[in-house]
């Protein structure tokens, strides 16, 4: 006898197609059958050694979230709530050019104290690997829920090149194509950058396109955080749409928004650009997240000169009072390649989280904000803050632009993903209420997306991407990553206030057949694994 039949479901099934009501059987972590109408057409109704009624409730593939910072709150945090009770079952790790493989000793360590920002330091992680392959063994030994892993092109480059402003030379290119298809050849499922930070954007175009030929050869994809989301961002996303056109490479563009003032009211001449790029034969995605705001490090504000040479370097130049007036003077009267060419604006940026506990006064304060209680200047605060937390401090950008928000979600290329990152005291919420947000607030409320086209959005699309072809769909046969929720009621808890408050109205969620959220609790299951490239 089967292991778990649901109910009386109402079945929206990842496609896009209607709902139908059906009694979905699982399985030894798979669907087994489906039989529709059951209850209605009088027929005999399918056992199994658990029944789950889920009247009122919609059944659909479970969540993948597209760009996710988990790459150490896997391995340190098994309840991962944060993630499971939103229904992910999938999350794609990796992002933004910087991760933890492959590395070595010098390049592991820098990378650490880089993105503490986004992942804290793993003082509490044994890092016990160095390469692709060996990290999603890691991620295999159990996880709340699945991990896919991208190759983080600006730590290739750190371990190849290092973290100077400079051309690779033939021979460490040819070692970067060669990390990167070993990366590939473990399980990676395609290349990330971060072109706004150090050291991947130091890369020029002709070197992204050598090592994005690698990773087409490999039927992987790349997902870029281009070079501009703020003054030249329509410039940056032609670059990235025209690079990958003659590598030959799918292009995934990673949060893709159209912020800032200067682009109020502009994303139909980006969904222009993708359409002609799409109607010319381009393979491309997208994600976004469904809130204005954006979330990162407040030492990627920084110009890129200053950030050259790595973390200590830049300690060294900001506790250097002339350098630190250059800095300044890019940022506050240039606009620095580091804020998107955008001259800063300190009211927008607010203080999210900070590594040391004794600077918690600045959490949930613009630097402007602060500047003014303290009698000091917005750069002073954030020097101080940089210097003092040694790199760490998170923010909240408040530059997005709510019609331009709608407009790119309802493209058929959209996909979802959180950007969501765990760390500091009041993280961003979109961290840990992306998914219901989408379902409850963009749907429900407004009607941007029905029901249908926005669990597509959320399911099937990105498994497409992954070249997944056993997921996104409830289907017989597929994995039965699955979830259970109350489209009356589905909703994120979390806001700007209160981050961390999980949704209400996803009362199941299953990984591999198995509960990891069973009456809207988290179970002690960890059914997650590495999600490794398909052979093409």
């Amino acid at each position: 006898m089967e292991e778990l039949v649901i109910r009386d479901a109402d079945v929206v099934d990842g496609s896009g197609a209607d709902s139908y009501r059906a009694d979905v059987v699982v399985d030894r972590g798979r669907i087994v059958s489906i039989v529709k109408e059951a209850a209605a057409a009088g027929c005999q109704r399918p056992k199994a050694r658990r029944e789950l009624d889920a009247e009122g409730l919609v059944l659909s593939p479970g969540f993948v979230d597209m760009h996710a910072h988990s790459d150490l709150a896997l391995l340190r945090d098994p309840d991962h709530s944060a993630k499971a009770a939103q229904g992910v079952t999938l999350e794609v790790i990796g992002q933004d050019g910087l991760s933890y493989a492959p590395v070595d000793d010098r390049t592991l360590g820098e990378v650490r104290r880089a993105i503490a920002g986004w992942n804290g330091h793993g003082d509490d992680v044994d890092f016990d690997w160095r390469s692709v392959g060996e990290y999603l063994d890691r991620l295999d030994g159990g996880i709340a829920v699945n991990a896919a892993y991208l190759i983080p092109q600006g730590t290739v480059r750190a371990l190849a090149v290092g973290w100077d402003d400079r051309e690779a030379t033939p021979a460490e290119l040819e070692r970067m194509r060669r990390l990167v298809a070993e990366g590939l050849e473990q399980g990676a499922v395609g290349m990330s950058s971060g072109l706004t930070y150090t050291p991947g954007m130091y890369a020029k175009d002709a070197e992204l396109t050598e090592l994005c030929r690698v990773v087409a050869q490999y039927g992987g994809y790349y997902c870029p955080h281009h070079r501009s989301y703020g003054a030249g961002a329509l410039k940056a996303y032609e670059e990235m749409v025209e690079l990958t056109r003659e590598a030959g490479c799918p292009l995934h563009l990673a949060h893709a928004t159209m912020n800032f003032g200067v682009n109020k009211g502009r994303a139909p001449e980006l969904l222009t650009l993708l359409d002609d790029a799409l109607a010319g034969g381009a393979d491309i995605t997208l994600d976004t997240y469904p809130y204005t705001p954006g979330c990162t490090t407040l030492v990627a504000l920084l110009p890129s000169w200053a950030s050259e040479g790595g973390p200590e370097r830049i300690l060294e130049r900001l506790a250097d009072d002339d350098t630190a007036e250059r800095i300044r003077h890019h940022m506050e009267e240039i606009g620095s390649d580091g804020s998107h060419g955008v001259p800063m604006e300190w009211e927008t940026i607010e203080i999210s989280g900070t590594g040391d506990p004794a600077l918690a006064e600045y959490v949930g304060r613009t630097v402007l904000e602060s500047a003014r209680l303290r009698g000091e200047s917005p750069w002073q605060v954030a020097r101080h803050l940089l210097l003092a937390d040694r790199l760490a401090p998170t923010i909240l950008q408040h530059v997005g632009h709510e019609e331009n928000v709608r407009a790119i979600m309802r493209h058929r290329v959209h996909t979802g993903g959180s950007d969501g990152i765990l760390q500091g005291a009041k993280p961003h919420p979109r961290a840990y209420g992306t998914f219901p947000h989408y379902l409850g607030h963009y749907v429900r409320e407004l009607g941007v997306l029905s029901l249908e086209e926005c669990v597509a959005h959320l399911t099937s699309r990105p498994a497409a991407r992954l070249r997944l072809p056993d997921r996104g769909l409830v289907r017989e046969g597929y994995r039965a990553d699955l979830v259970l929720f109350d489209p009356a009621t589905v909703a994120a808890g979390s806001t700007f206030e209160e981050p961390r408050v999980l949704p209400t109205g996803i009362p199941y969620v299953l990984v591999d057949g198995r509960f990891v959220m069973e009456d809207g609790r988290r179970t002690d299951v960890l059914a997650g694994r590495s999600v490794r490239r398909s052979p093409r």
